[in-house]
């Protein structure tokens, strides 16, 4: 099978549960093939688990849910050391991170330091308990959720861990006929466990490799570079797109194009991901918040994007 085909098989197998958005797992799938990790800002309820537990099913992966919370600890999602008395030495027990797939439920909950100790976890690709690294399993994907309603109780995340994820993502709700298709299919967690693989761990692990060789046009990189450097100059906007951001849509661009079946990049391909992969990276000057304030940064950056002339 063709790499387009596996992958729009990938998408087809997500997509017969989780229902009526094909542009969410569109961008999932972006995310895991170009080594990334996804926030999912948006409202309870929405299937945000289901999600996760389609594509762990859907690669053959591993999968984990924290549910985090203040009281959560660092040991609590990286594992521990103890003593075993019977050999007389420290043992590690893994904790849940030591899966493919992971989705950090509500991960402003957590305090800073549980926070952060799964975003080094996350940069590095791996875990250090006393002194000893622990490599993390390939592939390995993070999906953070966060309730942009609720803030009593929470930890923001920083800008410069905000910066670390690869997209940030709105579910938004099902129209009324994607509703009552949901509400008709009511074991739709149950359909999402019994998925069967079309992908294997391997091959995740090839494609991710495969990303970095979709050809990108000069025009196309000098296009990226201006977004960004204009997000630094806009004056409604605090805090401008990172090299990292620039980075992160070059490489989301090629994922793209993949899935396409292409082996070169086009100004769609950045224009159709430049609102998820830069709009949790800036700061805008706005007394918004919650959702209001998320749909404000991607209108933002949408202005913008049209603001720069792409390449022929």
């Amino acid at each position: 099978m063709e790499t387009a085909e596996k992958l729009r098989a990938l998408e087809g197998n997500i997509e017969s549960v989780f229902l009526g958005k094909p542009g969410v797992v569109r961008r999932v799938i972006v995310t895991l093939i170009a080594h990334g990790h996804l926030l999912i800002e948006d409202v309870p309820g929405i299937g945000k688990t289901l999600l996760g537990i389609a594509l762990a099913r859907s690669i053959a992966a591993s999968f984990h849910r924290v549910q985090f919370t203040n009281d959560l600890l660092p040991s609590d999602i990286l594992g521990v050391s103890t003593f075993n008395q019977k050999d007389g030495r420290f043992e590690f027990r893994e904790g849940p991170i030591f899966s493919n797939i992971i989705l950090a439920d509500e991960i402003n909950r957590a305090t800073p330091k549980t926070q952060s100790a799964l975003l080094e976890a996350m940069s590095d690709m791996k875990v250090s308990i006393d002194g000893s690294p622990f490599p993390l399993p390939q592939p390995f994907m993070v999906i953070a959720t966060q309730n942009p309603i609720e803030y009593h109780g929470t930890f923001p995340l920083p800008e410069a861990q905000l910066d670390r994820f690869f997209m940030r993502v709105r579910v938004g709700y099902p129209s009324l006929e994607e509703e009552k298709a949901i509400v008709r299919e009511a074991d739709l967690y149950a359909r999402a466990g019994a998925l069967d693989p079309v992908l294997t761990h391997e091959e995740v692990v090839s494609l991710q490799e495969r990303v970095a060789k979709v050809k990108v046009d000069d025009a196309l990189l000098e296009y990226v570079v201006k977004l960004a450097d204009l997000t630094r100059r806009e004056p409604t906007i605090r805090l401008g797109i990172s090299p990292r951001g620039a980075l992160f849509l070059y490489r989301a661009a090629q994922a793209n194009a993949l899935i396409e079946g292409r082996d070169y990049c086009t100004p769609d391909d950045m224009r159709s991901l430049a609102a998820p992969v830069f709009a949790h990276r800036i700061i805008v000057e706005s007394n918004l918040f919650g959702m209001a304030r998320i749909e404000e940064s991607e209108r933002v950056i949408e202005e913008t994007i049209r603001r720069v002339p792409a390449p022929v």
